[in-house]
Formats: structure tokens, sequence, C-alpha cells
């Protein structure tokens, strides 16, 4: 059974019925519904921390979905997972390919630029001060670009862009 059709609380119902009228009504394709049948499912198990069903959930969608800017949320939420497992490296990489598809994603801007930040605390850490600038440089970019598109948002990077002088 579809992890959509699981839900028990009234927030995750509410909206599968809302989605499922709006699938039922938008012209789109019988791919595109059920690529956003298995985003939907991917959203809702990485909420609740099943990050191999949403993995699993998240591969379908993008087996499916062709339209770049919902892969670029698919890439994205990827990305995500890779972060909170620790895996920066893959997550990086599902940032980028995040962006080739809309380079307008200040989520996936901020993100690598969370990770550049806490590797270059990595290598000040270590005492390695050229690396730590050049990831600090890196992050910095990423944190600009964010910032340009969000301006509201990333007030903690705003701020150390400012007390750094980046």
């Amino acid at each position: 059974m579809p992890r959509s059709q699981r839900n028990d609380n009234f927030i995750d119902k509410t909206f599968t019925v809302v989605a499922d009228i709006l699938l039922k009504v938008l012209p789109t394709t019988r791919n595109e519904k059920e690529a956003f049948v298995y985003y939907r499912d991917g959203m809702s198990a990485q909420a609740e921390g099943e990050y191999a069903e949403a993995l699993q959930n998240y591969y379908q969608a993008m087996r499916l979905e062709v339209d770049p800017y919902d892969r670029s949320y698919i890439f994205y939420n990827i990305g995500l997972i890779h972060t909170s497992n620790g895996e920066h490296t893959k997550a990086l990489e599902y940032y980028y390919q995040a962006l080739d598809r809309n380079p307008a994603l200040p989520q996936a801007l901020n993100n690598i630029a969370v990770i550049y930040h806490y590797r270059g605390e990595q290598a000040l850490e270590a005492g390695n001060i050229p690396d730590s600038e050049t990831l600090f440089g890196k992050a910095a970019e990423y944190w600009k670009e964010a910032i340009r598109l969000a301006p509201l948002n990333y007030s903690e990077a705003q701020n150390w862009l400012q007390t750094t002088g980046r």
C-alpha cells in the first residue's frame, strides 16, 4: 500500500486529499501523476526519518519525472537525506544536480554553503589554515547567491558574512 494511503495524522491526510484532488483536475500525464505520488510518499517517509524508504520513492519519482524544475526538488531532497546521514560528498552531488535543473533554488545553495563551512571548520581545527580559507570562501560564495535569491532568509549566514568581512 502506498505510504500516502497509510497517513494517520490529520495534516498528512488533508494534504493527501488536496493533492489527490489537484492530480485529478490538473492536465498532467499518467507518468507525471505517478511521479508525484512517489515524490509525496518520499517526503512523508523522509519526515518520519525513514530515509531508505524515502530514497526508494525519490528514485522512482526521478525515473518518471521529466520536468527539470520538479526533478530539481527530487534531487534536493535526496541531497537532504545524504546530508542527514553525514554523506556530504554525495549530498553535494545531488545539490549540484538540483541547481543544474533549477539555478534559483536558494535552499540548495544554502546547504552547499553549510557543507563548505563545516569542512572549513574541520580544516581550521586540523590547523590547515589555507584549506579552511578556501572552504570558507566557497561557503561565502554560495551564501551570497542564496541571499541574493532570498534576501529575507539565512540571517545567520548574513551575520557570518558580515562579521567575517566576506
